[in-house]
């Protein structure tokens, strides 16, 4: 088992920083020199104390109780501010006898924010040590349900509804769950992507995600790299909003995720592989009723239309759009929505590629 002292020579100390003044070279690199940033207080060093139940020493007891080490195959960045864990909460207003989803409990730092906020608190941890470490910790309350699940091939429906069916006769609030999770960086998309369809059962999704990947999903803006298929999904979904950027120095072990432009035969061609280290955000997504997505005959049809036009970013749609009809007609409903035949899909908003859908769909 790895020892407390072991341990301990890996975490970084947490201390007042002040993010760095960026160039104004992008709209997310200016996002991001300009939105606010939760650092510790410059009193929670190694050696000193911090207010809340979850600062260093409690997570190291915690993972030495399992003598576990953070795994980089799980994505595991635990947290180590309960400050941030309050603000995750208080951006999904959590208060008592709601239901909520936690993804990746961890060594159980938010779900005990969750549970003394009065939640009922429904954790699915795929670590089976982590699993039993939280179920552990929480033996004495009746308020969470610890699931040692792969999240990504778990069907969650079933579970949040036996749950919300069941409050109706307890003290708990009925109608939707809440999602509130720190989640692994590297699956932050594919999480998003599961969750947002799902605002029959879920009210609000509020995630701690890479600062990158929550500015590229919220303010993603047209007509620039970063737009693409996932911001029409996003926005289809839900309303996102960038609550607050997160220092990287409030998570053990820091995060490293950056992009580098290795060249290959002459050529530049991104790839991501860690670097240098990276800070994160919190995002709060305010999911859409079924009657409140846009009006289009078929979802499935329309994210398809969105991938096949996006799959030739620089091409004009009258041409990447060839496999469902032809270029004439395509230029037509083009027109008839009152877009340039010209157009490529990194031009198009939301309600653009709607109107386009529905009118493809139509002749």
């Amino acid at each position: 088992m790895t020892s407390a002292v072991h341990l301990l020579q890996y975490l970084p100390p947490i201390t007042s920083t002040t993010t760095p003044k960026q160039h104004k070279t992008s709209t997310l690199a200016s996002r991001r020199a300009s939105s606010p940033c939760v650092t510790a207080s410059s009193s929670s060093t190694r050696s000193g104390t911090r207010k809340g139940p979850d600062d260093y020493h409690v997570t190291l007891k915690a993972l030495n109780s399992k003598g576990r080490f953070p795994r980089k195959s799980l994505g595991q960045h635990y947290m180590l501010n309960s400050e941030i864990n309050e603000q995750l909460a208080s951006a999904a207003d959590v208060g008592d006898g709601d239901v909520v989803l936690e993804i990746g409990p961890g060594t159980g730092s938010l779900t005990s924010v969750l549970i003394n906020a009065g939640a009922y608190v429904i954790a699915i941890e795929k670590d089976p040590h982590m699993a039993a470490l939280v179920s552990e910790r929480f033996t004495d309350t009746n308020h969470l349900k610890v699931l040692n699940e792969d999240f990504l091939k778990f069907h969650i429906r079933s579970h949040v509804l036996s749950v919300l069916k069941s409050a109706k006769s307890s003290d708990l609030n009925s109608s939707y769950a809440k999602v509130v999770a720190n989640i692994p960086f590297n699956i932050s998309t594919d999480i998003v992507k599961q969750l947002l369809p799902m605002g029959d059962i879920f009210s609000e999704v509020v995630l701690l995600l890479q600062e990158e990947t929550a500015l590229r999903l919220v303010e993603s803006s047209l007509r620039t790299p970063e737009y693409r298929p996932i911001n029409i999904f996003v926005n289809f979904y839900s309303d996102p909003e960038f609550k607050l950027k997160v220092s990287r120095t409030n998570f053990f072990p820091q995060p490293n995720v950056g992009l580098v432009k290795p060249q290959v035969g002459g050529k530049v061609y991104p790839k991501w592989r860690p670097t240098s280290g990276v800070d994160a955000a919190i995002i709060k997504f305010k999911l859409k009723r079924a009657e409140d997505y846009p009006a289009v005959a078929s979802t499935k049809s329309f994210f398809s239309m969105i991938n096949s036009a996006f799959n030739g970013k620089r091409k004009m749609l009258r041409r990447s759009l060839q496999h469902i009809c032809s270029s004439t007609e395509i230029e037509n409903a083009l027109g008839s929505v009152g877009l340039p035949f010209t157009s490529r899909p990194g031009e198009l908003s939301l309600d653009d590629f709607v109107k386009l859908h529905n009118v493809i769909m139509e002749s």
